[in-house]
């Protein structure tokens, strides 16, 4: 396994990725670098098609690049087995999608200890801290008279917020986020901005894809990404 220094969260080096369709090469991403310190909220901005979601993939250990290197807390994530990509992702990272991607068929708080699942748990009392935690989280995000109600019991705000809650349970260095508001009104979009703020705040990190600039406006720091060029076989 190779190991970096750990200055840096979050770190992208000459990362290229090119998906082929109907025999035209769309170079996603092209030679990519960027570096993420703690504390820092970074929106990657841009239009649909520019490869923001690509990015937030590769970021999270889940799309290999054809070049470069994703050095996550110190990791190399692709020269890892993916057994043990993914319990690095389990460790350090939390998905906020703008789909949720909630379990219909648990209820609020097992939704959120669904995140604990790539922990390793090996006592009874471990397994209770966890599940203490998950409770604390729903509470914190004021869900605690729903946490036995089941997804599609919930307005759309509180299935966000359920989400937002899943992703921080195992306290992760760094959240990535793809289009988090893109389905809320403003009051609970406003809810959203202030929790991954105070999270970005507590020396960790915030990773946003968003092609709205008004939300890329809610962070500090604002890369713009170009829609990508078409080349033919």
């Amino acid at each position: 396994m190779t190991v970096f220094g750990t200055a840096m969260l979050l770190e992208l080096e000459n990362v290229s990725k090119t998906f082929s369709r109907n025999g035209h090469h769309i170079p996603a991403l092209r030679d990519f670098t960027y570096r993420i310190e703690p504390a820092q909220f970074v929106a990657i901005c841009g239009p649909s098609g520019c490869g923001k979601t690509t990015l937030l993939l590769i970021c999270g250990g889940l799309l290999r690049p054809e070049t470069g290197a994703v050095v996550l807390y110190g990791h190399d994530l692709y020269s890892l087995s993916p057994e043990n990509r993914a319990g690095i992702r389990s460790a350090h990272i939390g998905f906020v999608f703008q789909q949720f991607h909630l379990v219909p068929y648990l209820n609020v708080l097992d939704n959120v200890l669904a995140a604990s699942l790539g922990l390793r748990l090996d006592d009874a009392a471990q397994r209770k801290q966890i599940r203490q935690r998950a409770m604390e989280l729903v509470e914190r995000f004021g869900l605690a008279d729903r946490a036995e109600h089941l997804p599609a019991e919930l307005s759309t705000g509180q299935r966000q917020r359920v989400a937002l809650a899943r992703a921080m349970l195992n306290r992760p260095k760094i959240l990535l986020a793809d289009e988090p508001t893109g389905n809320l009104d403003a009051d609970n979009s406003n809810v959203v901005w202030e929790y991954l703020r105070e999270f970005a705040a507590d020396d960790r990190a915030v990773l946003l894809v968003t092609h709205d600039s008004a939300a890329a406006a809610q962070a500090d720091q604002v890369v713009h990404m170009e829609a990508p060029s078409v080349e033919a076989d």
